[in-house]
């Protein structure tokens, strides 16, 4: 069983990852992208520093689901005497005063549900990236670790001694821990912190039950969606591409990158799901925020990622404090990878920002100011659309003209020329219209290789000047740039099965990289694989693939970003959005319609 069987909680502002036995191992401080104050997880599993935990005296076991249609966990541990209790996660959130009430705090309750369970209470936060332990002083009824400028404080009716102390002792009613904002904590802490939970579990109840989810895989598919929403930071719109920073993408590969920015590319596939599922508020938030974005770029390049707070400088560091996850370092701070060139981004900014000129639902419908805006990027994507960038995988020692980017540089002046049309805008739509033609004439020019005499029917190649494949060209389809049953859409499909494939699932690409082969499979590229089966008339084969893949998520319902495709093993950054939006499109595309449910 992986080691990532981790279930997460959050508010869209903070969030944590409970390990299998109501651990919490992993959370950061003020938001996503901060200093990881539970840091368990990527200090070789250290069970005594950067971590918060319950030790129930005798324990033999421990099982975990979530309240329904919430992020709210219920770990139930029992000991050998029969004793038990059951642990309550969550991150305060819900509306109140006309805004939306998400603070830095982590909620946890304690209940004695069978037996005299005894207790003690481990929480040891650390600070500067696993360098320092946090310093204490204490009151009465609470807890203040120095950590961070704020600080924190934990508000309990435990007895505070034995929590500094880390004494045993006994369990006779429900026993609350609030660990939040260094300030006093206001009125009844055991009604409160009730309150408060109940007014959390109801917002996530009433989010879930706006969605408009397939008839088939609904618990799956409200899991991943619910996780999606707490990948976004929503006091900028931001959409983190995971909520961790350097789990490997395969043993000792060093192939360890923070993910806990917002990647423009990670995000479109994450809003372009959601929507799918009428998910509008996340769409909103983030277009927002790209608009800052926009904005900021005054008609340059666009970054492939930016910090949540839209910030643009992520130097990338080592903490040399903290081992790694099961000891494989670096734990890598920050990400190099802003200062590359990507091409696919300015399409990646385009087809979300559109719907904001059509959709009636939005509350705030985009104006031709926004228009003029959205051309700037248009205009970039036009420039760049056959110039070499790192690609979406980020290569970060070669660059090439990559077939996906200009595909994706097709995309932004097809939609910009659909945009224009309904806009009233004539010459401006012909003016795109224009560019697109010329980007597509240029691709298949460039990126087709013709078939010869032994039955190889030609393909599409993953770049102009290599004859590689990828399997972002599997995308081809969805971006509206071929439709299935074109000729050279399902040679180019062949090709890449036989090349990529292997068993149930799918490797981006097959040649070595700047880090030699790649050693897993890449989990939303089994997804696209699922996908381009279905649409290439073998459903029976995609459904099988597809409850395959859900059959190596985790307890939560997760998955992170790779698989070891002869172990099942997951490997990775967790949860990762990537692979929480294939499953969604996937069981979109293969459920059932409800209109012949009986």
């Amino acid at each position: 069983m992986s080691d990532l069987q981790l279930w997460p909680i959050g508010n869209c502002q903070v969030s944590g990852l409970i390990d299998r036995t109501g651990a919490l191992v992993w959370g950061c401080v003020p938001r996503v992208d901060g200093d990881p104050v539970f840091c368990s997880l990527l200090n070789d599993g250290n069970r005594d520093s950067g971590i918060w935990r319950f030790e129930l005296d005798g324990q033999v076991s421990a099982t975990q689901e979530y309240i329904r249609n919430t992020p709210i966990l219920i770990t139930r541990l029992e000991a050998e005497d029969g004793s038990a209790v059951e642990v309550l996660d969550f991150c305060p959130r819900y509306e109140g005063k006309g805004r939306m009430y998400r603070p830095v705090a982590f909620g946890r309750i304690v209940r004695p549900i069978a037996g005299n369970p005894r207790i003690k209470v481990v929480l040891r936060p650390m600070k500067n990236y696993g360098a320092q332990t946090v310093e204490t002083t204490n009151g009465t009824n609470h807890v203040r670790y120095l950590v961070g400028q704020q600080g924190l404080r934990l508000s309990t009716d435990a007895p505070v001694g034995y929590v500094l102390e880390n004494r045993t002792f006994r369990i006779e009613d429900d026993t609350h821990f609030f660990l939040g904002p260094d300030e006093p904590f206001v009125g009844n802490l055991r009604e409160e912190i009730r309150r408060i939970e109940q007014s959390t579990r109801k917002y996530w109840q009433a989010w879930v039950r706006g969605l408009a989810t397939p008839f088939e895989w609904q618990d799956e598919v409200i899991r991943c969606a619910i996780t999606l929403k707490l990948c976004q930071h929503e006091e900028t719109g931001a959409i983190v591409a995971a909520l961790t920073t350097s789990i490997p993408e395969a043993p000792h590969s060093e192939r360890n990158w923070d993910y806990r920015y917002c990647w423009i590319r990670d995000s479109y596939y994450t809003v372009q799901a959601l929507n799918r599922l009428g998910a509008l508020d996340v769409l909103e938030k983030y277009l927002a925020y790209l608009r800052n974005i926009v904005d900021s770029a005054k008609g340059g390049q666009i970054q492939p990622l930016y910090s949540v707070m839209g910030e643009s400088e992520l130097d990338e560091t080592t903490a040399a404090y903290l081992a790694g996850y099961r000891g494989m370092g670096p734990v890598r701070v920050g990400n190099a990878a802003y200062k590359q060139v990507q091409h696919d981004c300015y399409g990646q900014i385009v087809l979300p920002t559109v719907q904001g000129f059509i959709d009636k639902r939005l509350l705030r419908i985009a104006d031709d100011h926004d228009f003029e805006s959205l051309e700037q990027v248009g205009e970039m994507a036009w420039k760049m659309h056959d110039q070499p960038d790192a690609g979406l995988w980020e290569f970060r020692t070669r660059q090439e003209v990559h077939t996906y980017s200009a595909v994706m540089s097709w995309a932004a002046c097809d939609r910009l020329a659909g945009t224009a049309e309904r806009l009233g805008k004539t010459e401006r739509a012909t003016l795109w219209r224009d560019r697109a033609d010329a980007i597509r004439a240029r691709i298949e020019k460039e990126a087709w290789v013709e078939g010869d005499n032994n039955g190889d029917s030609g393909h599409y190649k993953a770049s102009f000047e290599s004859d590689y494949l990828d399997a972002s060209l599997l995308q081809m389809i969805d971006l509206r740039f071929l439709m299935p049953d074109d000729p050279r859409f399902q040679s180019t499909f062949a090709a890449i099965e036989k090349e990529l494939r292997r068993g149930e699932h799918m490797l981006r690409y097959a040649a070595e990289d700047d880090f030699g082969a790649p050693e897993t499979a890449f989990n939303v590229c089994t997804f696209w694989l699922i996908e381009a089966l279905h649409l290439a008339g073998r459903s029976e084969e995609a459904r099988g693939l597809f409850c395959t893949m859900l059959g190596h998520t985790t307890g939560s319902g997760m998955l992170s970003e790779d698989l070891d495709w002869e172990t099942g093993e997951l490997w990775g950054n967790f949860p990762q959005t990537y692979s929480l939006v294939g499953i969604i499109n996937c069981a979109g595309l293969l459920s059932k319609p409800w209109s012949e449910v009986r």
